[in-house]
């Protein structure tokens, strides 16, 4: 059965996705179209280049994801070092490294631009900071008299996965020379779902699911907001998730495949194999319950 699917950003949680994934599979469902931001975004690109659950496994396995905390060379102090890097460069790692990682994935089942994959297959939400816009890539390119065909799948990604202050900003150039600066489309945009809907019947094109690293609406905590780092960590979140809230409720939510992931961060790069294992063991849980009630 074919589907479309769109994957929520939540940094290292994703590996949940993988056994989704799996389960999804074995179920015999194939994926049409996929949408994602952020480490959604990557999940994303894998399943529409071709690759398979137990593929995405050993290659997640295989990498040492510490190595995407690129930072730049200095001889100056480490804690001086970290506050130069945000204050003039706008993030303490550069990102290439996972842009290369990814390039060299795709390039492996010949995708290198969006010109190689069909039209709308493949959709990543970023945030362009400079024009205070949410950006739908490759559809937005048009915007910046770029070509979307000829426009990078891995520089796509790498923009949604570009936590601000962690990563730097990626510069993006129009034809006339000016630069905008993008960064996460989570600030925007974390669960992308309402890609899918047609505008005018307001309705799905085929049959859609959602996989969504947090709770059901109604079973989030409340934010407890004791101090400023509180209360930065919940403006953040609403930051995050208001705009796509009203995607997930009544009808849409039953297309949902809620994992909550609550005793992990999204920058945790040092989890052990025994935390991967376990976020994978959720997502065959949630996604073999959630199969097992859902009509279409």
């Amino acid at each position: 059965m074919k589907i479309d699917a769109v994957f929520a950003g939540g940094g290292v949680k994703a590996f949940a996705f993988l056994g989704s994934l799996r389960v999804l599979e074995k179920r015999g469902y194939e994926f049409e179209r996929v949408a994602g931001t952020s480490a959604g975004s990557i999940v994303a690109a894998l399943v529409k280049a071709g690759y398979t659950s137990e593929e995405m496994m050993n290659i997640l396995d295989q990498i040492n994801i510490e190595s995407f905390k690129d930072d730049r060379m200095s001889f100056l102090p480490l804690t001086v070092i970290k506050w130069l890097h945000v204050y003039f460069k706008l993030g303490l790692y550069r990102g290439d490294a996972l842009e290369s990682w990814i390039r060299d994935l795709l390039k492996e089942k010949g995708i290198v631009t969006f010109g190689d994959l069909p039209d709308k297959a493949l959709r990543v939400v970023v945030s362009d900071l400079s024009k205070g816009q949410m950006i739908v890539l490759p559809d937005d390119l048009e915007k910046y008299g770029i070509r979307a065909e000829s426009f990078s799948v891995a520089k796509a990604i790498r923009m949604s996965c570009s936590i601000p202050y962690f990563f730097e900003p990626v510069k993006l150039y129009d034809r006339a020379g000016h630069y905008s600066y993008i960064v996460d489309g989570g600030l925007l945009s974390n669960f992308p779902i309402w890609l899918f809907r047609d505008g005018e019947k307001n309705s799905w094109r085929r049959p859609v699911i959602g996989l969504q690293l947090k709770p059901k609406i109604e079973d989030q905590p409340p934010h407890k907001i004791k101090n400023a780092i509180d209360l930065y960590k919940a403006v953040f979140d609403t930051m995050t998730t208001a705009h796509d809230t009203r995607h997930i409720e009544d009808e849409d939510a039953e297309n949902v495949i809620f994992i909550p992931v609550t005793d992990i961060k999204a920058t945790d790069f040092d989890l052990t194999p025994l935390e991967k294992q376990d976020l994978i063991t959720l997502g065959e849980t949630k996604t073999n319950k959630f199969l097992g009630r859902w009509t279409y």
